[in-house]
């Protein structure tokens, strides 16, 4: 564990523990490891690979010249990479760098072939920096993968953070204000599939609403990049785009959420059931919402889609996250 006063972290699943704004923890999370490992299903604050998200049927259609067959986690799809997905492994570290002229911390772990069905084995590296801009505290998260193995040529990488925020310090997120920067979005089929189409959404999700128990539910993929021609598999070196920002009157704690990712998961904890843990409370329903940075669902087995993440031999792929936190004086 790792703890440098405003966020603490844990090399199992590189999970972020607490992100604290002002001696608040604003993310949802266990105190202790074996917590994680038995009661961690929604994946709080978790590393999600090999894939993010959803693969239709839990199947590969075409890498390597042949189709593979991979977990079915979520009935009838894979889910966040299997049961067993990065978020529920140990990385190596954390190792103390320093990048961009400040401290960071760098998680590794190398995920064999066959991990979950998926092909090649794969190193994965996690950066988090944490740093001060202003009035604000700044968390980035960086990562990149490569194909270490001899095993393949190509094989697929979607990575994100899965942590879910509550600003309020109460056992819901109600009362917090959300605002998004797209009204786009994939829809999707019962199962949570992307049909491949690009729509806008039915509720005016880009001017402030609440979120909270007696309110909308969401579990949407919101585009930010309408046109993925030119994405490519290593997105760091593109702009940040602001992709959300919430806000609570009463704790008066604000969060941005960046990235160079083209699009993001909304989720606002409908489905959450944690029982309460010696000292830790329950999490249910509306207790914390998600924002997920990726690349599109399903995108391996899209034609137009699956260029952002294939990742070859010799090649990186690459994003970043960006968390912006503060409190409004009195």
């Amino acid at each position: 564990m790792v703890d440098n006063s405003s966020v603490k972290l844990t090399s199992l699943g590189a999970i972020i523990q607490e992100l604290n704004v002002d001696g608040q923890n604003i993310v949802l999370g266990f105190t202790k490891r074996e917590f994680y490992e038995k009661y961690n299903t929604p994946w709080f604050g978790a590393t999600i690979g090999r894939v993010a998200n959803r693969i239709k049927d839990g199947r590969i259609r075409s890498l390597n010249d042949k189709e593979y067959e991979i977990e079915k986690n979520n009935d009838p799809n894979a889910l966040h990479g299997g049961s067993r997905g990065w978020g529920r492994q140990d990385f190596e570290g954390p190792t103390l760098l320093q990048r961009n002229g400040k401290d960071t911390l760098l998680y590794t772990y190398t995920s064999p072939h066959l991990d979950g069905g998926y092909p090649g084995t794969v190193e994965i590296k996690v950066f988090y920096t944490a740093s001060k801009e202003n009035n604000c505290s700044i968390l980035t998260i960086e990562y990149e993968a490569q194909l270490v193995g001899s095993e393949c040529n190509e094989t697929v990488v979607n990575v994100t953070n899965h942590s879910y925020f509550n600003l309020t310090g109460g056992e819901t997120v109600d009362g917090t204000s959300a605002k998004l920067s797209t009204q786009y979005y994939l829809p999707l089929d019962n199962t949570g599939i992307p049909f491949g189409g690009i729509e806008e959404h039915t509720s005016k999700v880009t001017e402030k609403f609440m979120i909270g128990p007696n309110k909308e539910a969401f579990d949407d993929v919101f585009v930010m990049d309408r046109d993925v021609t030119g994405i490519p598999l290593d997105t760091r070196e593109r702009p940040l785009q602001l992709l959300a920002e919430f806000h609570h009157p009463e704790s008066r704690i604000n969060l941005q959420v960046h990235s160079t990712e083209p699009a993001f998961q909304f989720y606002t904890g409908q489905g959450t059931n944690v029982p309460a843990i010696d000292g830790n409370p329950s999490r249910g329903p509306f207790s914390g919402f998600c924002i997920e940075p990726s690349r599109f669902v399903n995108a391996i087995n899209e034609p137009a889609w699956r260029h952002m993440v294939i990742l070859k031999k010799g090649d990186k792929y690459g994003s970043k996250i960006v968390y912006k936190t503060w409190k409004d004086p009195m």
